[in-house]
Order: C-alpha cells, then sequence, then structure tokens
C-alpha cells in the first residue's frame, strides 16, 4: 500500500526520521533502510503515535533494543516505533515485591536493580539482552527460568479495542511464545508488572553474576540476533547444528558461531541474506540428518528473497 508520508510529515514534524537503516538499530547489525523512524519517549507518545499510525492504516513496527529481529536488507516498508520509554518502579514494600517497567526498559538492568534491592527470580536476565515488551512477547528465558515466571500482568494497547489489562494466563505463554506473537495481533505492549522474591542482596547478586558469566563464556558476544533458533524438544537447536557440521560455517560475513552453533554472528559486514542463507541450510541440513524441524525464534521484517 501507499503510505501517506506527506500526512505523516504534517502531523509528527521533525520527530519523523525518513529512509532510516535500520542496520543501525539492530543487535545483528544487518538491514535495509525503513521509510521511517519516530523515537517514542513516553508511553503517552507511544499511544499517540500507534493510534495515529492506525487511524490512517499505516503499517508499522514496535521495536526496542533491535534483538531477535532480521530486518531484511530491502528494508521495511512502514514505521518503525523506536521504544525509549525505560522507566523502572520497584516497590519492596508489597508482599510479594513488585516492579514496574515500561516496555522500553532494559531486561538485564531490571534484573541488576532487583539483584541490588535483594530481590530474586530475575537473575536469569542478568545478561539477556532486550526490552521488557519484547521479553513477553516472546517470553524470553534463560537458564531454565522465563519471563512468563515472574509476570503478572501487562498494560497493552489493541488497535480498535484501547487500553487493556492482560495477566499472564490471559497471555498463554508457551515455550518463547505467547499469543500476541502466535496469534499477530495489532497490539502494543506498554508496561509489564512482576513479581519477586525476597532473599539477600550478596545471595541475589551472586547467583546473577555467575549465570552471566556462565553465558559470557558459552555464547559469542558482538553483533547477532541472539540465539536463531528454538530448541526443540528434548534437545538443543545449537548441538543439532554443530551434529549436522555446520558449527563455524562462514557465507560471505556471516557464520555460525564457533562458541554456540545456535548464534549467527556478523563479522560488520553482513547482509541479512547472508543470514538467511545460512538460517535454510541449517533448517534443511538439520532436518535432512535427524528429521529434526528447526523452528525460527528471531521475527523476520520485510521481503526476503527466499524459497521458503
Amino acid at each position: 500500500m501507499s503510505v501517506p508520508i506527506r500526512k505523516l510529515q504534517e502531523i509528527f514534524g521533525g520527530r519523523l526520521q525518513e529512509n532510516v537503516r535500520m542496520a543501525n538499530y539492530t543487535t545483528s547489525r544487518v538491514g535495509g533502510p525503513a521509510l521511517g523512524l519516530i523515537a517514542v519517549n513516553t508511553l503517552d507518545e507511544m499511544r499517540e503515535a500507534a493510534n495515529t499510525l492506525w487511524d490512517l492504516d499505516v503499517p508499522f513496527k514496535l521495536i526496542g533494543s533491535g534483538s531477535n529481529i532480521l530486518v531484511s536488507d530491502k528494508g521495511y516498508a512502514g514505521i518503525i516505533l523506536l521504544n525509549h520509554c525505560h522507566n523502572i518502579r520497584i516497590n519492596t514494600q508489597k508482599e510479594p515485591p513488585t516492579i514496574f517497567a515500561e516496555s522500553g526498559a532494559n531486561l538485564s538492568n531490571i534484573a541488576r536493580q532487583s539483584a541490588l534491592r535483594g530481590l530474586s527470580g530475575l537473575e536469569w536476565a542478568g545478561s539477556v539482552p532486550g526490552s521488557v515488551g519484547g521479553a513477553v512477547y516472546g517470553n524470553a528465558g534463560a537458564f531454565g527460568s522465563d519471563i512468563s515466571r515472574s509476570l503478572i500482568s501487562i498494560q497493552a494497547l489493541l488497535r480498535g479495542e484501547g487500553e487493556v489489562t492482560l495477566t499472564a494466563e490471559d497471555l498463554k505463554f508457551a515455550y518463547r511464545s505467547s499469543c500476541l506473537k502466535r496469534e499477530k495481533k495489532d497490539v502494543l505492549i506498554l508496561s509489564a508488572t512482576l513479581q519477586a522474591e525476597r532473599s539477600s542482596r550478596e545471595a541475589a547478586w551472586k547467583t546473577l553474576m555467575e549465570m552471566s558469566e556462565k553465558r559470557q563464556a558459552t555464547q559469542p558476544t558482538g553483533a547477532s540476533t541472539g540465539s536463531t533458533f528454538k530448541n526443540p524438544p528434548g534437545d538443543y537447536a545449537g548441538r543439532l547444528i554443530e551434529a549436522a557440521g555446520l558449527k563455524g560455517l562462514q557465507d560471505g560475513h556471516a557464520r555460525f558461531s564457533g562458541l554456540h552453533a545456535n548464534f549467527i554472528v556478523n563479522d560488520g559486514n553482513s547482509s541479512a541474506q547472508e543470514y538467511l542463507k545460512l538460517i535454510r541450510l541449517a533448517q534443511k541440513t538439520v532436518m535432512e540428518k535427524f528429521g529434526v524441524a528447526l523452528e525460527l525464534e528471531i521475527e523476520l521484517i520485510g521481503e526476503f528473497d527466499d524459497e521458503d
């Protein structure tokens, strides 16, 4: 569809940046130009921007840290809302203690602030990249835990329905998934309320650091989308990719990490298409060798040259 860019210019003025290269806003450091980008710094700005774009029937995506997404080299024919809403409030007076976080808040920052206040339950997230909104949308997790175990509720904005409160039960969480992700609804996560357990600052921080050090020792640093595939039931995607002989394999400037094969890393000059070639190679080879269908954990955004 044709996006009414002049109308958007009139409404958003200087807040609208045009033809923005998405490689500058993703952890993989790849991605072509989005038609436009609008930074939202408050929840009111997010509500206003989303409702305006919905009213004009303009396609848009809300992103936070830019992890767990792969944007096409052709870019995105819509508007990117860049989520800078990151306020956090930790209430240790309630029982159980609660954490309110706007959806753009950094998950690892929340985990660290909670541990420093002697709260437990989020230590697994101490080195997990990404925002709270993305974590809820995809039920992010590590070390045998995930966000669903701590979530009480979210405030969400639904197209045509307005603002609603959704509980953890409403979100129908599954492994690396929620009903929001599965059903592809027109919805924005505004904020989340999490619960924590009482511990001590020393114990919580010790657990967080142990998990962070283990993650750093077993997962690559640098530019990547994060974990590429979900772990199949009873197995690990990284193990299967390695057993298929693909660990360390390179295509152009993208390669399966030699540290953890479920991560595709960018040496700084990769394209999204090179990422996708490795993704399809892993799916094809693992299916041929082991009969296992690897399901993407990341989300593909935009149009790709892809037979699959």
